[in-house]
């Protein structure tokens, strides 16, 4: 008799959750009715920082007293409208003021498809210029998020783009595809830190390691141990406490380098973070501010399903 493995059985849900991160379709009637979009954001609360510049302000500010510096990202992505990105696009800058006046060492992670790399590559590019352009003088990095695997080449162009003007921009890369080891190598050539992540996209096998699976494991301790040895600056994102035992235990003295520091998403990871502050490593939390925060808390969810039952307990008044 055979049997199957907890994470196996979660994963049909986490599939499940992912699809609906990525369904438009269903986020319009959720979010257009009352009753049901009050729930939503109820639920989206334990995972962001707020709707405006300054309650992300508030919450970096939070963070700091724990000892982290801060990552803010106003979320949203896929803009399909020059419009929109303009505006969108305004609201980043008006961040990256509110971070200066308010003297908080902060990065601006950002999509480009939120700026406007879908209407028009030279778009988003402009945009993204402008703020790697403003963001120059603050001493911290403005980083470039993952997006779905069919926009990685999009991304790599667009950051390889940015660099040859700006060294401090940052990229994400996601450990779970099969092709980040080439990518790898070819963002080493560039100055500004790497943010490596599992990858929370819905992918298929043919693109991408499953989630929890021993490849996925190994594919992060891998990339890590070539972003160590070359010395380039990281942010290692992970809740994995496993995984960041494994790495301690691999890579030890070599954590507390400069440049080389541990990033947890608000809401997650909580307690592990603090730990790793106290113990000395250099320790980052990733924040989140907007009305745009389907994809991004549905992507949450779905890499423990396990935390619908916390969604259900949220839901409570």
């Amino acid at each position: 008799m055979t049997t199957t493995s907890p994470e196996l059985k979660l994963e049909p849900a986490a599939d499940t959750l992912r699809a609906w991160a990525l369904d438009e379709d269903l986020k319009r009637t959720v979010l257009a009715n009352p009753a049901l979009a009050a729930a939503a954001a109820r639920i989206a609360r334990r995972y962001t920082a707020g709707e405006t510049v300054d309650q992300a302000i508030d919450a970096a500010r939070a963070g700091m007293r724990r000892g982290h510096t801060a990552s803010i990202d106003y979320v949203g992505e896929s803009i399909r409208d020059a419009a929109t990105a303009r505006r969108e696009t305004d609201v980043f800058l008006r961040l990256v003021e509110a971070v200066r006046a308010a003297d908080v060492p902060a990065t601006i992670s950002f999509d480009l498809s939120h700026v406007g790399s879908l209407v028009d590559r030279d778009l988003g590019l402009a945009h993204a210029r402008e703020l790697a352009a403003a963001t120059a003088d603050l001493g911290t990095a403005l980083v470039i998020s993952a997006e779905g695997s069919d926009r990685t080449d999009l991304v790599l162009d667009l950051h390889e783009a940015l660099s040859a003007e700006f060294d401090h921009v940052g990229i994400t890369l996601q450990a779970r595809l099969h092709r980040t080891p080439q990518d790898l190598r070819r963002v080493l050539r560039h100055p500004g830190p790497v943010r490596l992540v599992k990858g929370a996209f819905l992918e298929p096998e043919s693109v991408a390691y499953r989630r929890d699976s021993a490849e996925l494991t190994d594919a992060y301790l891998a990339q890590t141990a070539e972003l160590l040895d070359a010395r380039h600056p990281v942010f290692l994102a992970t809740h994995d406490d496993e995984l960041v035992a494994t790495l301690r235990e691999r890579h030890g003295a070599a954590l507390t380098e400069p440049g080389v520091e541990f990033e947890m998403l608000l809401g997650l990871g909580t307690e592990l973070l603090d730990q790793l502050h106290g113990e000395g490593f250099a320790t980052r939390e990733y924040l989140i501010f907007g009305d745009e925060w389907w994809l991004y808390v549905l992507n949450r969810i779905a890499e423990d399903p396990t935390r619908v039952i916390t969604a259900l307990a949220d839901l409570r008044p």
